[in-house]
């Protein structure tokens, strides 16, 4: 017995027969869409004038971010709320992430 597995896209704008998945990103999110040729050329058409003067964003921006978009911080910020921490009897690992509920405390008293 022959199987055979059609994938049709669905343009996620107009419900017609899609022809490609454009992927863009935005505010930091990356979004995906199906569309056919004619949606995927407007949608490309509306953004030219800002991918035109944009730069390309490296992989090194991406790093910087931490979960829950947080920037990462440096080691001196580290050691100094680890230092503080310490001195206030708050459990910190010597190394690692620290806990966000330790950072809050060490902003809110500084």
């Amino acid at each position: 017995m022959a199987k055979q597995i059609q994938e049709i896209l669905i343009d996620d704008l107009d419900g017609g027969e899609a022809n490609e998945t454009v992927s863009f990103a935005i505010d930091g999110t990356t979004y995906e869409i199906d569309l056919s040729d004619v949606n995927a050329k407007k949608l490309r058409d509306a953004l030219s004038p800002f991918t035109q003067h944009a730069r390309r964003a490296g992989a090194v921006s991406a790093r910087r971010r931490t979960r829950g978009g947080q920037r990462s911080m440096s080691r001196e910020k580290s050691s100094e709320i680890r230092q503080w921490a310490k001195a206030h009897g708050l459990p910190v690992s010597e190394r690692g992430r620290i806990a966000s509920t330790v950072v809050e405390k060490y902003e809110a008293a500084h």
